[in-house]
């Protein structure tokens, strides 16, 4: 299968479908099969320079645009992916491996990029400034909200989609340009959502899309002065790698970065509602969610029990290709991504952890060419296995033996990552204590690893720094301008006072 609409090829650079000028194309192959799904272009220094250069002129017309005018494109675009959302989802469940039903659901069900565009459609006319009340009389101040600029947006593999609406409506309503580099691994449904939002009437240069390897494009984004702000979601080290190109011109950044999530289960939990959540809070997306449920710690009087309740979930998980309507976990994305995983569990198992379930790829003709790998689960870790300090981004869980809730709080909190954490239990005291310990930008207690569009999110820690949806999304790309109005003679008597 090929791009069906967006030219094949071809990139968004100045509302043109261009091809790179190298000539030089990427493959994007389908991780289930290894099959050819489509070619795009491999782009380079000069392709990103001329699409930041085409942000940075269209700046000044679209700054000066209403709020409402931006919105109304927004609006249409998110009427566009609903009506072509079957189509847009399979693209994603070809190039990415997840299966079909959360494509869906990242597509344009309840909280995907349809209603991600409409939830900062509606913001676009609520950002507001504050007044100040002068100490002088015939003297006025306020702060106003303006667009940062050219804002250059650099989207990871694992929720291409989403994330490109996260990023790129709060950008656009706020009246900056955007400049967009997918993953390499994930560029179709990117490129497809470019079209309609151009289809909607976005104008030209408003919005670009540059594909081609992160160490080219990516960094060409993080360096060039005329991008004002930066926007990442990937792995750590490689946020603190585009942080000191940015740092050279002084960027504006949004990080969110890796994170090795802990959850809590204690022993007055609802066990099997436990269990059902960090099934769905490791294996979904085949484990390749920043917040996925990455260590479990479970408390000593109800550990054999909820172990088995969670195997017995976990059992009927259905290994596949993602198009087929039964499969409930897909393949990881790419080989280096599984060979990881692989090497995470080896580690656990050489130095005396026990296997549980998995730890292994699965057998038969469907998955001979595909990036698969069993749900794993692992217990008896030794404290030095690696899988405890390493963010471990694929289907493999450790689950832990603690003696009590505050034995659990410090093991979790003994990270270098704070994006998210989860405690399950049915005493409010001890929810009230784990929010207030727990050193992580999201805690949930008795849910994990979703977050809904109105709410803030991002990390503590290494796990990086400001916050994408929610109001504090629209907030992170506008700068304020203080005003002050000297509007009398007698504030300013004393410029004259010898």
């Amino acid at each position: 299968m090929t791009l069906e609409l967006v030219p094949q090829n071809r990139m968004l650079i100045d509302g043109e479908w261009v091809g790179s000028k190298s000539a030089a194309v990427m493959n994007v192959l389908n991780p289930a099969t290894g099959e050819l799904v489509g070619t795009v272009p491999k782009g380079t220094v000069d392709d990103a320079g001329a699409a930041i250069d085409a942000a940075y002129d269209a700046y000044a017309k679209w700054r000066l645009k209403t709020p409402r005018e931006r919105a109304k494109i927004l609006i249409e675009a998110a009427r566009m992916v609903r009506s072509q959302g079957e189509r847009i989802s399979r693209l994603l469940t070809l190039e990415q491996g997840k299966p079909l039903a959360e494509s869906n659901a990242e597509v344009w069900r309840s909280d995907g990029v349809a209603d991600i565009l409409e939830f900062y459609a509606e913001m676009a006319t609520k950002i507001r400034g504050s007044v100040a009340i002068s100490e002088v009389d015939e003297r006025r101040a306020w702060v106003q909200k303006e667009a940062v600029g050219v804002v250059g947006a650099i989207i990871p593999w694992n929720y291409p989609a989403v994330e490109f609406a996260l990023k790129a409506a709060p950008a656009l309503v706020s009246g900056n340009t955007v400049v967009m580099k997918p993953a390499s691994t994930t560029p179709l449904a990117d490129l497809e959502l470019a079209r309609l939002m151009v289809e909607a009437g976005m104008p030209k240069g408003v919005l670009n899309v540059v594909t081609g390897p992160g160490a080219v494009v990516g960094d060409e984004i993080a360096r060039n002065p005329k991008v004002s702000k930066v926007t990442f979601t990937g792995a750590t080290e490689t946020g603190k790698h585009v942080m000191r190109l940015a740092a050279d011109t002084v960027k504006r950044v949004t990080m969110e970065l890796g994170g090795n999530d802990p959850m809590i289960v204690c022993e007055d939990a609802d066990l099997q509602m436990a269990a059902n959540g960090a099934a769905f809070g490791r294996f979904g997306n085949c484990g390749q969610n920043c917040i996925a449920a990455k260590r479990l710690y479970v408390q000593k009087s109800v550990f054999d029990k909820f172990v088995e309740l969670f195997l017995n979930r976990v059992k009927r998980i259905r290994v596949g290709n993602g198009l087929d309507p039964q499969t409930t976990m897909g393949p990881l994305n790419n080989a280096p991504q599984r060979a990881d995983v692989e090497r995470l569990v080896k580690d656990a198992l050489d130095k005396g952890a026990k296997l549980l379930t998995g730890g292994k790829r699965p057998e038969g003709p469907m998955f001979e060419k595909g990036y698969f790998y069993a749900p794993t689960a692992l217990t008896n870790l030794p404290q030095n296995s690696l899988i405890h300090h390493e963010e471990c981004f694929g289907p493999a869980l450790p689950i832990c033996l603690i003696e009590n809730l505050q034995e659990g709080i410090e093991k979790a909190n003994a990270s270098i990552y704070g994006l998210g954490a989860s405690i399950w239990t049915t005493n409010l005291s001890k929810a009230m204590d784990a929010i207030g310990q727990l050193e992580a930008g999201t805690v949930w207690v008795n849910a994990c690893a979703e977050v809904p569009i109105n709410v803030p999110y991002g990390g503590m820690k290494q796990s990086g720094f400001g916050r994408e949806s929610g109001v504090e999304g629209l907030a992170a790309y506008s700068e304020m301008k203080t005003v002050i109005i000297d509007y009398g003679r007698r504030s300013r008597e004393w410029y004259l006072a010898p």
